[in-house]
């Protein structure tokens, strides 16, 4: 086995079919909420014996090697910190974040595409300020109009986020799936109700 440490924390669901592991950075935060910082079960029983994370719960399920019985880990802390991104890259994914998946002209959630508040022919930029999530019928009723001529109204202007303000943003998609022993870990700094 080689020393190398991972850095690529986020898995697609189909390899974390059955007991993924929450990973959550030194800070028992966890590095993403959305999509959700997941490791297979064989990732995080390597790194628990490469002696890279600390296993805070675990499965009530079992693996066997020859010789040894373990658990199979369901919430695994990093023992070294890894730094949050502070910049956020300008993705169709982070903007559908930003913009909470819905269309930011009539409210509407799914078939997304996203739309240039001042259309490009007028000499509007892909870029935070001028980009928004938009449903198909909207974004064909809009078209190259400007806002005025098409009588679309957006919910909120458009702005870059801070990295930060995209994490709380995932937070508020969980998963399809939140194992029991995760829910402390995914939402012990969130704001109390009085």
């Amino acid at each position: 086995m080689t020393g190398e440490f991972r850095t690529e924390f986020v898995r697609e669901p189909s390899g974390l079919c059955r007991n993924p592991a929450l990973v959550l950075n030194a800070d028992y935060r966890p590095l993403s909420y959305y999509p959700l910082s997941l490791w297979t079960w064989q990732e995080a029983i390597k790194a628990a014996y490469l002696e890279r994370v600390d296993i805070l719960a675990e499965y009530d399920q079992v693996v066997h090697s020859p010789t040894t019985e373990i658990r199979i880990p369901s919430v695994v802390v990093l023992r070294d910190y890894v730094a949050p991104q502070k910049s956020v890259a300008f993705t169709r994914f982070n903007l559908f974040l930003r913009d909470g998946f819905c269309c930011q002209y009539c409210g509407a959630k799914g078939d997304l595409t996203f739309d240039h508040v001042v259309p490009r022919a007028a000499g509007g930029i892909t870029s935070w300020s001028n980009v928004v999530a938009a449903c198909s019928p909207c974004n064909l009723r809009k078209a190259a109009h400007s806002l005025r001529a098409s009588g679309l109204q957006l919910q909120r202007l458009p702005q870059r986020p801070e990295a930060e303000q995209l994490r709380n943003m995932g937070r508020r998609f969980p998963p399809n799936l939140l194992h029991e022993s995760w829910i402390d870990f995914l939402y012990w700094d969130a704001e109390l109700e009085a």
